[in-house]
């Protein structure tokens, strides 16, 4: 089950405003955020265009949240945060996903809520495919 306007279902330009395709998991897709004003931030995107977690069986949610720790541990592995904060919302997108949000002690934002967006860190295509390796590397 696809939306032909979600970037997560697409990819593609939709994906490309906001993030970059990392890898499959087992029921989800790991895409690196494209702000990086918290290095190693990432999105967990579930496989089909639903809109709640209720939306999934008990096995489906299970493989979703073991994908999600997959890539927490990975992040932590590679970037070695302080704290990583989780994000489900979708207001507006309504494709169930999970935003992994390495926190650091030494910067702005620590004991808060994360922006969503504060668009202040796009990286080179050179730094994006180190992160990205890097990620890799710990999955």
């Amino acid at each position: 089950m696809k939306d032909t306007n979600c970037g997560y279902c697409m990819r593609g330009e939709l994906l490309d405003k906001f993030g970059i395709f990392i890898c499959e998991l087992d029921v989800s897709s790991l895409i690196l955020f494209k702000e990086q004003s918290k290095p190693g931030r990432c999105i967990v995107a579930y496989k089909d265009h639903v809109s709640e977690i209720v939306n999934i069986s008990d096995d489906e949610r299970n493989a979703f949240m073991a994908d999600v720790t997959r890539a927490a541990k990975a992040i932590h592995a590679a970037f070695h945060p302080d704290k990583l904060n989780y994000g489900a919302y979708g207001d507006t997108g309504c494709h169930l996903h999970i935003h992994l949000v390495p926190k650091y002690k030494d910067q702005d934002e620590w004991g808060g809520v994360f922006q969503m967006n504060p668009n202040k860190t796009y990286l080179t295509d050179a730094e994006y495919e180190e992160m990205i390796a890097k990620i890799k590397a710990n999955l």
